[in-house]
């Protein structure tokens, strides 16, 4: 019998939110809520479903591998030279290719905790160390379950070839501000790649919370990841991009690609999402407005949430949380829940929120004290 490598075999496999019409057959009821993987509730851009129609009469050719075009645009927005751009199958995919890129097995990948589920598991099949630097707790002037920077640079030695800062943090929500990451940065030695992950960089309204490009110029050990998949509502295309200050850290991105994994119709969609930015403001304002209400309500229960900068709220419920998550699947509504931490709520339209908290009340007043 041929066997997998003994790391691959012990991974815990991902686990992505369950199908809502699979849980409405299991329950029996005619419509069930999924609030898990924060997609955003809009239908795709217009600009998006022509693209796509287009594109999709071309699907006997394989897609440029280069990106060209989109790799242009991205440039074109941020400022920045098509050298210095990546694009991949998702940002997680970029993750994947960063890993492969710059750890060999004794090197290590440093990371908070908790934080995106999928970074211990790139580190472990890279064959490097997970270093795992705990959310610091709630204190004065600071938000609770968000990265302790200072604790997180400490932990970066010698062998420390890449660092992701999540940043705002998946899946607390909470980001770090200006001042504590130029800090971070400034103290990371210049042979460590910190990558900054703002998948969630659209949502941000704090205005103490930098924009990681502008923070990467000037640095070259600096690198930002960004999605097409939440704001711009392509989650099913699967469309990221790294920009980088050092253009070899892009190439490195580049030569460690899977070829043409970037779809045709990905990419063209992912261009007319460009020229749609202003559509993405206005449904971003209105997440915004939805989460602000959400956060009010939970917080009227009882709940402590944190001010949330993502598409998403934390309820910190610890050893509640599977058995919470559990109890909203048997009211039609399916969340995220991480064992004895806590649930990810993702923001939904009003309707599908109401329905979120109606379900919460009656498995909570269902709950023994």
């Amino acid at each position: 019998m041929v066997s997998a490598r003994p790391a691959v075999q012990s991974l815990p496999a991902y686990r992505p939110g369950r199908n809502p019409a699979d849980l409405a057959r299991e329950i029996g009821v005619e419509r069930a809520v999924k609030l898990a993987s924060n997609e955003v509730a809009f239908p795709p851009l217009p600009a998006v479903v022509e693209a796509v129609t287009t594109a999709v009469t071309e699907t006997n050719r394989y897609p440029d591998n280069g990106a060209v075009v989109l790799t242009g645009a991205l440039a074109q927005r941020y400022g920045v030279d098509p050298a210095q751009v990546a694009v991949g199958c998702g940002a997680v995919a970029i993750c994947q290719e960063l890993a492969q890129a710059y750890n060999d097995p004794g090197t290590a990948i440093a990371f908070a905790w908790r934080s995106f589920e999928m970074y211990p598991l790139l580190a472990r099949v890279a064959g490097a160390r997970a270093v795992q630097v705990p959310l610091t707790p709630g204190r004065p002037g600071g938000s609770a379950d968000t990265h302790d920077l200072d604790a997180l640079a400490a932990a970066v030695d010698g062998t420390t070839r890449l660092v992701f800062v999540c940043n705002p943090n998946n899946p607390t929500g909470t980001a770090v501000r200006r001042a504590e990451l130029e800090r971070f940065l400034d103290a990371v030695p210049a042979e460590t790649l910190v990558v900054l992950d703002e998948a969630y960089r659209e949502f941000v309204t704090d205005p103490d919370v930098p924009d990681g490009v502008e923070l990467m110029r000037g640095r070259p050990n600096v690198a930002v990841l960004r999605t097409f998949s939440k704001a711009w509502g392509m989650a099913g295309l699967r469309v990221g991009y790294l920009l980088a200050e050092d253009p070899s850290v892009a190439e490195a991105v580049r030569r460690t690609h899977l070829p043409f994994s970037v779809g045709l119709v990905a990419q063209a969609a992912a261009v007319a999402a460009l020229a749609s930015e202003e559509e993405v403001r206005t449904r971003c304002a209105a997440v915004v407005t939805e989460r602000a209400r959400l956060t009010g309500e939970l917080r009227a229960r009882g709940l402590e949430v944190a001010d949330s900068q993502a598409n998403f709220v934390w309820l910190p419920v610890g050893e509640q949380a599977l058995g919470l998550a559990a109890a909203l699947e048997a009211r039609a509504v399916i969340t995220r829940p991480f064992a004895g931490e806590g649930i990810r709520v993702t923001i939904g339209t009003p309707e599908e929120d109401d329905v979120f908290l109606d379900a919460l009340d009656d498995a909570l007043a269902a709950t023994p004290a």
